[in-house]
């Protein structure tokens, strides 16, 4: 008996989850009730929900947020009807979302938020950003966002807060995408997206005004083995300006330990957008960026000093298939000649991956300064993080001793 195993990424499962969905919030007498409601689409004249879950074979379902509001404390949640990914128009459906597409856009325009002011693009692949970048234009921030790691981006959701020109879909089109996000497309965009007849195409209007998510919270579910839920409120970065970040100081030992050199204007700006873009990342997680782009990205390690050097060794090798695709049009690994392949690598080295000048970023504190380590012999010049380790102040040494600044958040940026 043969399988075709093939034929399982194909299928699309029936669900079996209701309508609506209720979840109610019960303190004595008194009862918070937040109401949902089944999204689907009508593709090919069917009427169909989400493709299936994180793997074929697995039902699921999308809600959205109809009614209710909840309030505990001081905190509110998001009102009903801020529509973003939960009620999507899907333009071109390809086939048609599953869970994993549509919690990879969701990732993404988590982290597009805080980038209105300028053209913005986020590429996530398993619900983290591989690329991401800032620039004057969106067809030149799609470049840098997918040339970052060019390799990783095969396959993966491509978001952006511009309206799609024709300049940017040409360019998507010419790579291998499952998803594009965008508030809207410019006249003959989305016919040059048509050339990939899979790519799934979703309109979001409300990208548009995403300044307006931020700092907003919902309630976050964790489901246990037993059946057993985890509550927790949503995450909000509170260092998202120049002013909330701090620079780096502690006590030790009855001796105070002081950064000695502030970040400069680019520094600053780097360290804003690395700690933004680090909100969306898979914990343990170290990354670098530099000049608005994401330059190596380590995620899910469970050793601070060892994603460091993950997220370095990504650089290297990012940087390689780079310059490679770049001068020949194929992957640095398919690159035959020994010599054009010695140049490379001799110009990366030379470069140190791209990570000198760069801006270093943990989403937790340094518990020793091996972690840091990594990136100032790379020639890192800025650092932030949250500070708070008992060995803050050897961490602010070795920044000192490399002429690097760093500054601390005061607020840790786990995410799992």
């Amino acid at each position: 008996m043969t399988t075709d195993l093939k034929q399982m990424y194909k299928t699309i499962m029936d669900d079996h989850f209701p309508q609506q969905m209720e979840i109610s919030f019960i303190d004595g007498n008194r009862r918070q009730t937040l109401v949902y409601e089944k999204v689907s689409w009508i593709i090919d004249n069917v009427l169909k929900g989400l493709r299936y879950g994180e793997n074929p074979g697995q039902e699921a379902a999308l809600y959205k947020l109809v009614n209710g509001n909840l309030v505990l404390g001081d905190t509110e949640t998001i009102q009903p009807g801020q529509y973003l990914v939960s009620d999507i128009e899907l333009l071109q459906s390809g086939k048609h979302p599953g869970k994993t597409n549509l919690t990879d856009a969701d990732n993404a325009l988590n982290i597009l938020r805080y980038f209105s002011e300028q053209p913005a693009v986020v590429i996530v692949k398993h619900n983290n950003p591989c690329g991401a970048a800032i620039s004057a234009s969106l067809a030149d921030a799609y470049h840098k966002a997918y040339m970052a790691d060019r390799v990783a981006a095969f396959g993966g959701c491509i978001a952006i807060n511009r309206p799609m020109d024709k300049p940017t879909a040409e360019a998507i089109a010419a790579q291998y995408a499952e998803v594009v996000v965008a508030p809207d497309f410019e006249d003959g965009a989305l016919g040059i997206l048509a050339k990939r007849k899979n790519l799934r195409v979703i309109k979001i209007k409300a990208i548009e005004k995403l300044h307006r998510f931020v700092g907003q919270r919902f309630v976050e579910f964790k489901n246990l083995i037993d059946g057993g839920l985890i509550a927790q409120w949503s995450f909000v970065p509170e260092a998202r300006s120049k002013e909330d970040f701090i620079l780096a100081a502690c006590e030790y030992g009855g001796k105070k330990y002081m950064i000695q050199r502030k970040p400069s204007d680019q520094e600053y700006a780097d360290i804003r957008f690395g700690w933004l873009l680090e909100s969306g990342i898979t914990s343990n997680s170290v990354i670098y960026v530099k000049n608005g782009v994401s330059v190596g990205i380590g995620t899910g390690e469970q050793d601070r000093v060892g994603v460091a050097e993950i997220a370095r060794d990504k650089a290297y090798r990012k940087l390689a298939d780079r310059y490679c695709y770049e001068a020949h049009q194929i992957p640095y690994n398919d690159l035959k000649d020994l010599e054009r392949k010695a140049e490379i690598d001799a110009r990366v080295a030379s470069e140190k991956g791209g990570l000198t000048g760069a801006t270093m970023v943990s989403d937790a504190f340094f518990p020793f300064r091996d972690g840091v380590d990594v990136g100032l012999r790379e020639g890192v010049t800025a650092v932030v993080q949250p500070g708070g380790a008992q060995n803050d102040h050897v961490v602010i040494e070795a920044c000192n001793e490399a002429g690097a600044t760093m500054v601390f958040t005061g607020q840790r940026s786990f995410k799992h």
